[in-house]
């Protein structure tokens, strides 16, 4: 029976390859030049997202989509990921070093692609003929909602870092990226933040301007009050490398290491911090550990995101999605742009061989 279920799910998936993806074939409009834009009243400067309305998700390894960046975008996703590799000089996109080609750059795939948008979003017209103030961000239908550029930096923090700063020149000399000026956070369109082996010590080595903020270790945050130990935790204390770690000594980590001027995800795997639901739901230890962690973030400022949560069978991360939506959870990190922004997560039969 398993086996006929398994061959009627690959049938139906190799017939629905024959379609076009709606989100992708939505695209089209994002990639057009201006100029080809028929006048009228159906269209306006800003009509670029139209009718698209944000929601709090992350489009995980957005460099994988059909259609990076615009594929996010189109479905509402107010966050972005790209792992960047140095070779020669130059950011290349990719999962792999095996995925590397030489025409998938962090310029090429989300510097100039951003460019293109946010110029369209802050149009110099007759009615309009200085640029709005604060800036129009990407989405229409809510233009201070800043998109999150997630850079995970591949090869080295040190030697990355100044390319990614150098590449983010565009953005940052138009005004476009979030910053830290000394005292205050100025909003901008884009908000940049590393993680990866991203370097702490470089995030906070200019006091008074950083527009590249830090992907903290969740699971650092929880003081002793709050925390509920596992083994992966007690494991990780004796480990200073990787995601929310690079760059400083984990001798030197509190939990008010990270704040709002250094940082603006708290970020940690899943599996590892709270642990698999064996029993396809979220037990009461594993519940108390997830709230004690947005407890201990958002005492900071900090945005949570889990990453590395269940994705099948469906039921059971739709279940999760939902807990953690409930539980305040500031962004879903997702694989299916589409299943996660309809928030259509009601159990279905179907989820079981999905």
């Amino acid at each position: 029976m398993l086996g006929l279920i398994q061959f009627f799910t690959l049938a139906c998936g190799f017939i629905v390859s024959f379609f076009p993806d709606e989100i992708d074939r939505a695209t089209a409009h994002w990639r057009q030049s201006q100029d080809l834009s028929p006048p009228g009243i159906t269209h306006w400067p800003t009509d670029i997202s139209r009718d698209i309305v944000p929601v709090q998700c992350h489009s995980h390894n957005d460099y994988w989509r059909r259609v990076p960046l615009y594929s996010a975008l189109e479905a509402g996703c107010i966050g972005v990921e790209a792992d960047v590799w140095l070779f020669d000089e130059e950011l290349y996109v990719g999962h792999s070093r095996a995925s590397l080609t030489p025409s998938r750059t962090l310029r090429s795939m989300y510097i100039e692609p951003l460019m293109r948008i946010l110029r369209r979003q802050n149009p110099i017209t007759h009615f309009n003929p200085f640029h709005d103030e604060p800036l129009n961000g990407v989405f229409d239908t809510k233009p201070l909602q800043p998109l999150i550029l997630l850079i995970d930096f591949k090869t080295g923090g040190e030697e990355t870092w100044d390319y990614v700063v150098e590449q983010l020149g565009p953005l940052r000399e138009s005004g476009y990226l979030t910053y830290y000026n000394g005292t205050d956070i100025i909003n901008g369109p884009i908000t940049v933040v590393g993680t990866g082996n991203t370097p702490f010590n470089r995030v906070t080595g200019n006091a008074t301007y950083r527009d590249i903020f830090f992907d903290a270790p969740l699971d650092r945050l929880v003081d002793k009050v709050d925390r509920i130990d596992t083994p992966a935790i007690i494991r990780a204390r004796s480990d200073n490398s990787g995601q929310g770690l690079s760059g400083i000594s984990s001798g030197d980590i509190e939990p008010d290491t990270f704040d709002t001027t250094n940082s603006y995800y708290a970020s940690v795997s899943f599996k590892k911090a709270v642990g698999i639901p064996w029993m396809l739901h979220l037990t009461d230890r594993q519940m108390q550990t997830i709230r004690s962690q947005i407890r201990a973030a958002h005492r900071q400022g900090l945005k949570v995101r889990y990453w590395g949560t269940p994705d099948w069978p469906r039921s059971l991360r739709n279940h999760v999605w939902r807990v953690l939506a409930q539980e305040g959870v500031d962004m879903l990190n997702v694989d299916d742009l589409e299943s996660a922004t309809r928030k259509d997560w009601a159990p279905r039969l179907s989820d079981w061989w999905h």
